[in-house]
C-alpha cells in the first residue's frame, strides 16, 4: 500500500522548518548551512540542492492528530518543526556514535565537516526545536499548553537518550534478552512517534483520556515499525530497501529476529549463532547460515506475528478515540501503509 497524499500538510511543514532555519548572520550563517545540508535543501559547499527528503513522518503525525481532534492544525506547525528538528538531532548524533559516513546516500554532516562541528549542529537543531515549541505562545496558545508540549518533548528527549544508550550497550553485551530489546525501540522508535500524537492531540483540545489513547497510538504504531525495520533489514529486498541484502546480518545487530533465535538456541544442543554474534561483525560468506539457523528458529514467522500483534493494538487503540474527518481517515492510510510494507 503507497502512502496517501500528505502534501497538503508536508508543504507547510517545509515552508515552516525553513522559515525556522533562516537565521544566522555572516559569521555564523554556515552552522545554519549545515541543518539545512543535512534537511537535504543544499549541497555540501552550501548551494542550493533538491537532495532527498525525509517523509516529514514525525509531524505528519502531530498535524493529523491535531486536526482529527477538532483543532487547526495550522496552528500546530511550531510544534510540528520542533519535532522534525528534534528527530533529525538525533539522526546527526546517530551518525557520530554509529561511525556512519553516508545517510540517504550523501556523506553525513560530521563526514563533511568534522566530530566537533557535527555534535555543535546537532546540539543547535535541538535548541531551535526548544524554541520553536515556546513560539505556540504567537500562535494563540495558553501558556500551561505550551509548557505542557515543551515538557513533553524534554521528556521524550530523555526517552530517546536512554534507547540510544541501550541500543549502544547492546553492541558489547552477548546476554540482551527480547525484552530488553523491546524496552529499547520504545525509547528509540516509539517514544517519538507516541509523543508526535500526544502533542498534535494536545494542541487540538482532546481530554486526558484521548490523549492515553493517542499516546498509545504511537507506541504500538512505533513497536510495529520497528519490528518491520528488523524484517526487512535481513530478508528486505534491496531494490526496496536501498541496502545490501541481509543488511542487518553483515553489521552483526542484535534485532528481534536476531534475538529470538538465540532465545531459541539456548534451548537446543551447542550454541553456534551465539558464538558466531560474540564476534562482532560478519561478513557475506556466513550470512547463508546465518539465515539457515534464523529458518530453524521459525525467527521470520516470530517477527511477523509480533509485528502483527502491535498492528492490531494500535488498529484498537484508533478506533477507540474517533474524531474527526478527514484526518481520521488520512492517519488511517498512513499508519496502513507504514506497517504493511512489502519484503
Amino acid at each position: 500500500m503507497s502512502l496517501p497524499d500528505l502534501s497538503l500538510y508536508t508543504n507547510e511543514i517545509e515552508c515552516a522548518l525553513r522559515q525556522t532555519l533562516r537565521r544566522g548572520d555572516a559569521g555564523n550563517a554556515p552552522l545554519y548551512g549545515m541543518m539545512q545540508y543535512h534537511l537535504g535543501w543544499l549541497d555540501r559547499d552550501l548551494r542550493p540542492h533538491q537532495g532527498r527528503l525525509g517523509k516529514r513522518l514525525r509531524p505528519v503525525l502531530c498535524l493529523l492528530a491535531c486536526q482529527a481532534c477538532g483543532g487547526d492544525w495550522h496552528r500546530a506547525l511550531p510544534a510540528a518543526c520542533a519535532i522534525e528538528l528534534l528527530h533529525n538531532f538525533t539522526l546527526i548524533h546517530d551518525d557520530i556514535e554509529d561511525n556512519s559516513t553516508l545517510r540517504h546516500e550523501r556523506a553525513t554532516v560530521w563526514n563533511v565537516w568534522g566530530l566537533a562541528q557535527g555534535v555543535n549542529t546537532g546540539d543547535a537543531m535541538w535548541s531551535l526545536s526548544r524554541m520553536s515549541v515556546l513560539s505556540l505562545g504567537a500562535k494563540g496558545f495558553a501558556p500551561e499548553t505550551v509548557l505542557s508540549v515543551a515538557r513533553l518533548l524534554a521528556e521524550t528527549s530523555l526517552a530517546l537518550c536512554e534507547g540510544q544508550y541501550l541500543d549502544i550497550s547492546f553492541e558489547t553485551r552477548d546476554d540482551v534478552t527480547l525484552d530488553e530489546y523491546l524496552r529499547m525501540i520504545e525509547g528509540k522508535t516509539a517514544a517519538l512517534l507516541s509523543a508526535s500524537l500526544r502533542a498534535g492531540a494536545l494542541l487540538g483540545g482532546a481530554s486526558e483520556v484521548q490523549l492515553a489513547a493517542w499516546g498509545q497510538v504511537g507506541r504500538e504504531l512505533g513497536l510495529a515499525f520497528q519490528i518491520i525495520d528488523d524484517i526487512l533489514g535481513i530478508w528486505g529486498d534491496p531494490a526496496v530497501t536501498g541496502k545490501s541484502a541481509a543488511s542487518d546480518i553483515l553489521e552483526g545487530k542484535k534485532t528481534l529476529p536476531i534475538l529470538q533465535a538465540l532465545a531459541w538456541e539456548a534451548q537446543q544442543p551447542g550454541q553456534p549463532l551465539a558464538a558466531l554474534y560474540a564476534g562482532g561483525s560478519l561478513d557475506q560468506s556466513k550470512v547463508p547460515w546465518v539465515l539457515e539457523c534464523l529458518e530453524r528458529a521459525d525467527s521470520l514467522s516470530f517477527a511477523q506475528n509480533q509485528a502483527a500483534l502491535h498492528h492490531e493494538a494500535m488498529r484498537r487503540a484508533l478506533a477507540s478515540i474517533g474524531g474527526t474527518e478527514p484526518a481520521v481517515s488520512t492517519l488511517r492510510a498512513l499508519t496502513a501503509s507504514l506497517l504493511e510494507r512489502r519484503y
